[in-house]
């Protein structure tokens, strides 16, 4: 008989061979049974290949922080921001290599979720997707609300004028709301609900120009590189290189976002793990490379509070208004792509805890045209929307980075698990080092985690106890598992 106690029903994992076979629409049989087995419903489609894939992670991470996150962290560390940025990517580069394992091993849709379900029990990955939910949320609302930026960067360097200054922010003394964030959040749900492979197309094209844009940052601001704009190099001391490595973390989401396409990639296990490297190593380059040439080309104190901060200093050094022109084109198209892949993760995730009942059902339900969650992303939209609307960008980039560490902890942890419980699993890529590069990056994760500002933990208990009042109010009682378990208590009270 299964147990019925809280702890048990916290505890219970759903079994990999059961989240494999769901994602091939065929639940309750065996991962690659045939055809004529039958299928349980409508299921996502594998349309994605490795180039397609590596520009998710890419379009998902190059770009969130860089082309508007210095305005906020270089106030915080100074020239030192630089290595803000490798720290950050020194934690994201562990936290990489245990995503690729579990990647390869669990390659469902739901990310961080769905292994922590296979691995820590129901109850942590309850929380963890409601970590990722709001990480993605908030996330998507952050890039959009500095879309205006450029927006109105290019407005005025080409036609001399810009949006009225009421629509272009959170509400404060001299903003109503951010009109030019809900018509951005707008256009991509639309696209997504066009269907998966229409917005890849449109993500890789764009990932395309965003890798040109910012090469072409870097060739000129280092045109304009003065050595002494690095010295002192860290006027705020360690903490403010802590605090700034924090702030930033966000910006490798994208990490996350490869592995919510778990269930649509072609040869995932092979796939994932080669994207979630190769997305990695990209971005990683340019953003040291974008942050030295910036911090070069300006005194780091000019970028507190600068709007479209890039493409200013591109207008600075060239003393001309094309090259800042193109540059915030490039943005406005850049910003277009992270935006659109960021709420694709987000709506997988609500699919996902749909599908197993932790959420109403209506957010697994797929459109038999597009093979998309239809309602699922409107449901999204609306809400991201509102954020970045109404919500400030500072406190919108911290909750992100809160939640990003989070899900990336439980990941590493989740690899120790797994390697434990089933260590006879099927993996396309195994971590090297282990299990001292999981250990390192809790470790790295949990540093981060402390320079994080206190509102941004008030933001986050918030969030967990609306987490635990979801689960002990709905998702307890309705999760496939529970619903699993009944039949065999009922047999055993009859016999």
């Amino acid at each position: 008989m299964a147990s019925n106690t809280l702890g048990a029903r916290l505890l219970r994992r759903k079994p990999v061979i059961t989240l494999i076979a769901e994602s091939e629409g065929r639940e309750g049989l065996p991962a690659g049974a045939p055809e004529e087995g039958g299928r349980s419903g409508i299921h996502l489609r594998r349309s994605i290949g490795l180039w397609q894939l590596s520009a998710i992670g890419i379009g998902a991470t190059i770009g969130t922080g860089i082309f508007f996150v210095l305005t906020s962290a270089v106030p915080s560390a100074g020239p030192a921001v630089i290595l803000s940025f490798v720290i950050a990517a020194v934690t994201a580069g562990l936290t990489a290599l245990c995503y690729a394992e579990m990647a390869s091993a669990i390659p469902v849709s739901g990310s961080s979720y769905s292994y922590a379900y296979a691995t820590l029990g129901e109850g942590v990955a309850f929380a963890v997707g409601i970590c990722l939910l709001m990480e993605y949320g908030v996330s998507a609302s952050a890039i959009a609300v500095s879309w205006a930026e450029y927006l109105n960067k290019f407005f005025d360097l080409a036609f001399g004028f810009q949006l009225p200054e009421v629509l272009t922010g959170a509400p404060d003394d001299t903003h109503w709301f951010n009109l030019p964030a809900l018509l951005l959040v707008a256009m991509v749900c639309f696209l997504l609900i066009r269907g998966v492979s229409e917005s890849v197309r449109v993500n890789a094209a764009m990932v395309a120009v965003k890798l040109l844009i910012l090469l072409l940052f870097v060739c000129v601001a280092l045109t304009g590189f003065h050595s002494g704009n690095l010295t002192p190099f860290m006027p705020l001391g360690i903490g403010g290189v802590q605090v700034a490595a924090s702030s930033i973390f966000f910006s490798f989401i994208g990490l996350d976002a490869v592995s919510t396409a778990g269930e649509e990639v072609k040869n995932p296990r092979r796939t994932l793990p080669m994207a979630i490297i190769i997305s990695l190593v990209v971005v990683t380059l340019l953003y040291i490379l974008v942050a030295l040439a910036g911090i070069g080309a300006q005194p780091w104190q000019k970028f507190k509070g600068q709007e479209a901060g890039l493409a200013q200093i591109l207008q600075d050094i060239t003393g001309q208004s094309w090259p800042a022109m193109l540059f915030a084109v490039g943005a406005i198209v850049s910003i277009f792509s992270i935006t659109l892949v960021v709420i694709y993760g987000q709506t997988r995730i609500l699919y996902s805890m749909g599908r197993d009942g932790m959420l109403p059902k209506r957010f697994a339900e797929l459109s038999p045209r597009s093979g998309t969650p239809v309602w699922n992303t409107i449901v999204v939209g609306l809400g991201v929307g509102a954020l970045a609307a109404f919500v400030p960008l500072r406190v919108l980039a911290d909750i992100t980075s809160l939640g990003t560490l989070i899900a990336f902890s439980v990941v590493s942890i989740g690899v120790i698990v797994l390697r434990r419980t089933q260590p006879d699993l099927p993996r396309g890529f195994k971590v090297p080092g282990y299990p001292v590069v999981p250990v390192l990056s809790v470790g790295f994760c949990a540093y981060l985690i402390r320079g994080l500002h206190a509102d941004t933990f008030a933001a986050g208990g918030i969030a967990l106890v609306l987490a635990v009042a979801v689960y002990f109010g709905y998702s307890i009682k309705h999760s496939k598992l529970e619903r699993a378990d009944r039949p065999a208590e009922t047999d055993s009270r009859v016999g």
